[in-house]
C-alpha cells in the first residue's frame, strides 16, 4: 500500500476537535446562529457516501457536522477546507452538487461554509449558478481566506486555538524557502502552545498539526526534538512531541516496519481493548513508513476503532 495524500490533511482532525472554536474565530454569524447547549454530531462516513462517486474527488477535509440553530431549526453545515492551496476552476461547482447532495439525502437546510488556503489575493470564489428561459439558480457561500489573517500581533493575542492554527499556516508557506527561519517560527508557535493554558489533549492536537505542516530536515528535527526535551523535562512536562516522532523514524529507516506496523496496532489495543483481525491483517501488509507514521497518529486520536477503520480504509 503506497502513501496517500489523504492523510497530509491534519486539518480534519482539529475541525472536529475545535469545531466550536472554528466557527467562533472564522464565521462568528455561524457561531452565534447555533444552539450550542444542544449536541452536534460529525457525520464523516455518510458524507463520504453521498460523494464517493462524485467525479470531482473526495475531500478528507471536509466535514459535515448536523446542529441545532438556536431557533430550533435541524440543520447541515459543511465545511470545506480547501487544503490543497491551489486555484481550481470548478470549485464553486464542487460546492453546489455537495450541498445539494446533502439536501436531497436529509432534507433541510444545507449550509455550506469554505476555507481557501491558497497565497492568491484575487481567487475568492464565493457563488454558483446559472439561469436561462426564466430559470434562475444562485447559490452564496461564506468564504475565508487564511492570507486575509496575517496580523501576527492580533494572531498573537487571541486565545482562540484557530490563531495558532493560522500563524502555523502563514508561516509554513512564508518560508517554504528558508527553512532555518521556519525552524524559529515554529519553535515560537510550539512555546505558544504551552503559554495559553490549553489542556493536555488540546495541546497535542494543536501540536500535531503545527508538526504536520511546519515540515523540517533531518538535522533541524533533531535539533527541534532536542529543543523540545530539554523544554519539557526543565518544566516537568509530558506531551506528544516531535520527540516521540523521531524515534519511530529511526526505527523506521533502520527498516524495522515490523515493529513500525506493531506500535499501531498496541495503541489501538491500549485504547480499544481488542483489534480486529482484518484490521491487524491489513497493517501487516504496508510497506511504506510514512503512511504507518500517519496511521501511528490516527490511533492515538481516533474516538474510536470505528473511526479509525473508517480513516484506515479511505
Amino acid at each position: 500500500m503506497s502513501h496517500r495524500p489523504d492523510y497530509d490533511s491534519p486539518w480534519k482532525d482539529i475541525l472536529e476537535r475545535f469545531f466550536t472554536e472554528f466557527t467562533e474565530f472564522f464565521f462568528p454569524d455561524v457561531y452565534t446562529g447555533i444552539n450550542w447547549d444542544r449536541d452536534y454530531t460529525f457525520l464523516d462516513k455518510e458524507f463520504q457516501q453521498l460523494v464517493r462517486d462524485s467525479k470531482m474527488g473526495r475531500r478528507l477535509a471536509d466535514k459535515l457536522v448536523k446542529v441545532h440553530s438556536t431557533d430550533g431549526v435541524p440543520l447541515m453545515v459543511l465545511v470545506h477546507v480547501e487544503v490543497q492551496g491551489k486555484y481550481e476552476v470548478n470549485f464553486s461547482e464542487r460546492m453546489y452538487v455537495y450541498n445539494y447532495r446533502i439536501y436531497d439525502k436529509y432534507h433541510c437546510p444545507v449550509v455550506t461554509l469554505a476555507v481557501l488556503a491558497d497565497g492568491s489575493i484575487s481567487w475568492r470564489p464565493s457563488s454558483f449558478g446559472y439561469g436561462r428561459w426564466g430559470f434562475q439558480l444562485q447559490m452564496d457561500f461564506p468564504v475565508v481566506k487564511l492570507a486575509d489573517y496575517d496580523d501576527m500581533a492580533s494572531l498573537e493575542k487571541n486565545p482562540n486555538p484557530f490563531a495558532v492554527v493560522v500563524m502555523a499556516h502563514l508561516k509554513t508557506l512564508e518560508t517554504r524557502h528558508d527553512l532555518d527561519q521556519r525552524y524559529e517560527w515554529k519553535w515560537h508557535v510550539t512555546l505558544a502552545l504551552y503559554r495559553r493554558g490549553y489542556k493536555k489533549q488540546d495541546v497535542i492536537h494543536l501540536f500535531l498539526f503545527i508538526d504536520w505542516i511546519m515540515t523540517l530536515p533531518e538535522e533541524l528535527k533533531r535539533s527541534f526534538s532536542k529543543r523540545v526535551i530539554a523544554y519539557e523535562e526543565e518544566r516537568k512536562m509530558k506531551f506528544i512531541s516531535s520527540v516521540e516522532e523521531l524515534g519511530i523514524e529511526k526505527g523506521m529507516e533502520k527498516g524495522m516496519l515490523t515493529e513500525a506496523r506493531e506500535m499501531v496496532a498496541e495503541v489501538l489495543a491500549a485504547r480499544f481493548s481488542a483489534v480486529p483481525e482484518h484490521i491487524v491483517k491489513r497493517l501487516s501488509c504496508i510497506e511504506d513508513r510514512n503512511f504507518l507514521k500517519q496511521l501511528l497518529k490516527k490511533a492515538v486520536l481516533t474516538r474510536s476503532i470505528e473511526q479509525f477503520e473508517l480513516e484506515f480504509q479511505g
